[in-house]
């Protein structure tokens, strides 16, 4: 009895185990898409564990910018507020969360639910001179999926709407969010 076991065993456990490897082998490497601009996640390795900069809120988002150690060292250093301008190899990152009331506050908080968005933004003079230095992507994360796919209808995204935007705050270097005091 226990020999006909082993071979009923062995199948049930690679019959449930396949579609677990197929669920696992279908997961995207986040690291491995790119803009349409050619701006690439894995450009950004990392950014998860980088400093925050600064949180924004709007009607339906909850947003975490953070920026990595040059980024940061150039804010230190007092750029934008000093008229210099950031120097290439900086790199920001904007996450974006939908929001959902915290219901185990005693009072009003709003906090970051459902994962919304990613979207870089890199300073590289050479690579992206149409745009006064700055590339910008980004990803939009679907959470039935769990998958992220480039926003935007062509390669010229980030010139046409992301730099457009961010001609608002030329003063600033291109930038809207300020390092603020911790």
């Amino acid at each position: 009895m226990k020999s006909r076991m082993i071979p009923l065993i062995v199948f049930a456990v690679v019959f449930l185990a396949a579609p677990l490897r197929m669920a696992l082998s279908a997961q995207q490497d986040r690291f491995s898409i790119k803009a349409l601009d050619g701006i690439s996640f894995s450009e950004f390795q990392g950014y998860d564990a980088w400093q925050t900069v600064a949180v924004s809120r709007t009607a339906n988002d909850i947003k975490a910018i953070l920026g990595n150690p040059a980024m940061i060292a150039a804010y230190k250093s007092g750029i934008p507020g000093n008229g210099q301008p950031f120097p290439d190899g900086v790199q920001i990152v904007k996450i974006e969360w939908k929001q959902a009331p915290n219901p185990l506050s005693p009072y009003a908080v709003e906090i970051p639910n459902t994962l919304d968005a990613v979207a870089f933004i890199e300073k590289d003079s050479k690579r992206f001179p149409d745009s006064s230095g700055w590339g910008y992507a980004q990803f939009n994360f679907d959470p039935a999926s769990g998958n992220f796919s480039a926003y935007g209808t062509d390669a010229n995204f980030g010139t046409k709407v992301c730099y457009q935007c961010h001609t608002r705050v030329k003063d600033s270097d291109y930038i809207f969010t300020k390092f603020q005091p911790r």
